[in-house]
């Protein structure tokens, strides 16, 4: 079953119209809003994205959508496949660690940046954000804190103030919000302490420990991914779970020693 049987056409968002943003070309604006729909999980990895049924949620032509399908698969979130269309893209075990040691990368990077650039309006956006995420810790809310996950890494690449380097982790969580989502919602609550102590490292514009945090950050959320994806695989003949790869062991102790050495060094 599709993703628009399963959510129906009223949970599509929609795009804006011309008259909210007239610089905004009406492809642009259904590829944002089809982008939002992948990223919220209202499609899921291997669901086929049908031309004319989102020209009729959208209210277009068929035109701006195939625009917006060849956009996204440019990006990596979107499969166009002969006889098949266009579907979610899916992540083997492999490109997720691959997944993983990039994210690490670049949010080890982004706090470094945020560490040195962070102005005052940055900052206090960042901790509106924590404020919240500790209030819905605090109540239980496991629904709320995977949504403010997400605004918390985007306005951290925010606070870099390198516009490129955000634009690139922007389209990194689009392509991976649903493989990161698995696992989010059970570490939730120890997401937001490791998210707190990043942002003090960040405001006592500690470069080295916050470009640490974030990465080890990154990197345990990926151990937690790429485990559980690993007791998903089928059981070998004595009934273990096949062995998965050492690509996630190996960046762990990769980021961790080299930035280790930095610190101490």
């Amino acid at each position: 079953m599709s993703a628009i049987d399963r959510q129906g056409a009223g949970a599509m968002p929609e795009p804006e119209t011309a008259d909210d943003d007239r610089d905004e070309s009406l492809n642009d604006r259904v590829r944002e809003a089809l982008r939002d729909a992948i990223v919220s999980g209202q499609y899921k990895p291997g669901d086929r994205l049908i031309e004319a049924r989102l020209a009729a949620l959208f209210g277009v032509s068929r035109n701006p959508v195939r625009e917006a399908l060849k956009a996204l698969g440019n990006e990596g979130i979107v499969t166009i496949a002969p006889r098949r269309g266009a579907v979610v893209a899916e992540l083997s075990d492999g490109e997720a660690a691959d997944v993983v040691e990039l994210r690490a990368a670049l949010e080890g990077f982004s706090a470094r940046l945020a560490a040195r650039r962070l102005d005052g309006d940055a900052g206090e956006r960042l901790l509106s954000v924590l404020r919240a995420g500790d209030e819905a810790a605090a109540r239980g809310d496991t629904d709320a804190l995977p949504a403010l996950n997400d605004v918390f890494h985007a306005e951290l690449a925010n606070a870099s103030s390198n516009v490129v380097l955000a634009g690139i982790m922007r389209t990194l969580r689009a392509k991976t919000h649903w493989l990161f989502a698995s696992v989010s919602r059970q570490r939730a609550v120890a997401s937001w302490g490791e998210h707190a102590a990043i942002l003090r490292a960040i405001l006592d514009r500690d470069e080295e420990l916050a470009a640490l945090l974030a990465s080890r950050h990154v990197t345990s959320v990926g151990r937690d991914l790429l485990g559980q994806r690993s007791t998903d695989r089928p059981k070998t003949g004595d009934g273990a779970p096949a062995p998965p790869s050492a690509d996630m062991a190996e960046l762990e102790s990769a980021l961790t020693l080299d930035q280790l050495r930095r610190l101490t060094g």
